[in-house]
């Protein structure tokens, strides 16, 4: 943590880090007043990195999936699933190997006052469960069917800060999009290669793909509005946008980026890793007035 008028860098560690798919869209400021105003919020730099969390963070909206199959049967609620619903074709595990636990059946989901449907609520290693179908706002190019067969789109503002010099509300300069792929895709076939040194594999890179092998869709960000502009979450075709930043998920988080973790041997030494793929933006494309426009 930094106190008003302290800045620096604090190394990211792998410790902890969940496995499951990650988007974020961060934002990042030079703030234009005196070196002496700063506060840490306003010292957020895209070289800054999180710790003990996996993802290089920053001021950002992060969203989590990858974390719901469906299930026909289970041994027992909340046990492994013995019976894969639809979707579920286990393509990218070893042989005899399951990612189906943490499951619950219909009838469970029915005493709950929930909709009767099974489900597995753990990580989906192979990446065929319901996040990553086209069932996200905006992955049909038919607006009407798209608007009746899918939720809409969760929406937000870019965040704003307070000069403390004027007072005034100001944006941030520049936008990051980011997904934690690299790190979830080892059950790839091939396997993602992301050790760079201190492991380093055969071919550091190789196998690391956006979207992950086993799925349908891998949801992006794209902006909606002219005068008060937002982000939104799903595919390319969700009515209104104004901005899909190349449509589709490839294009938008961009390559891959290296990051270096302190490693317990030799002392002082760090494990450089892909775990990320990243794209800095020169601007920032969606400035907030603070206010989201009706849909």
């Amino acid at each position: 943590m930094f106190k008003s008028a302290q800045s620096g860098f604090s190394p990211p560690a792998e410790g902890g880090a969940c496995r499951e798919a990650r988007q974020k869209v961060i934002q990042a400021s030079k703030p234009s007043y005196p070196e002496r105003h700063r506060l840490s919020y306003l010292t957020e730099h895209s070289q800054n990195k999180g710790h003990p969390v996996l993802p290089s963070l920053n001021i950002a909206f992060s969203d989590e999936i990858g974390h719901f199959e469906y299930c026909n049967a289970v041994k027992r609620e909340g046990g492994a699933c013995t019976q894969d619903g639809v979707h579920d074709l286990d393509n990218g595990l070893p042989s005899g190997a399951e990612d189906d636990v943490g499951c619950f059946d219909a009838a469970f989901a029915n005493t709950k006052g929930l909709t009767p449907v099974g489900g597995c609520t753990s990580t989906d290693f192979d990446f065929d469960g319901v996040p990553y179908q086209l069932v996200w706002p905006g992955t049909l190019t038919d607006s009407s069917a798209d608007q009746q067969l899918h939720a809409s789109p969760i929406v937000f503002t870019s965040p704003v800060f307070t000069n403390a010099s004027t007072g005034a509300q100001q944006n941030f300069e520049r936008v990051a999009f980011e997904s934690d792929l690299p790190r979830i895709e080892s059950n790839n076939n091939p396997p993602c290669q992301r050790h760079v040194s201190n492991p380093s594999d055969h071919s550091p890179g190789s196998g690391c793909v956006n979207p992950p092998a086993g799925s349908n869709f891998y949801p992006f960000f794209t902006t909606t509005g002219t005068t008060n502009c937002a982000w939104q979450l799903g595919g390319a075709n969700i009515s209104g946008t104004t901005n899909e930043f190349g449509g589709s998920s490839t294009s938008e988080f961009g390559p891959l980026l290296q990051l270096a973790y302190p490693a317990a041997t030799p002392a002082g030494s760090v494990s450089v890793r892909y775990n990320n793929f990243r794209q800095i933006l020169s601007t920032n494309p969606c400035a907030s007035s603070g206010t989201l426009s009706a849909r």
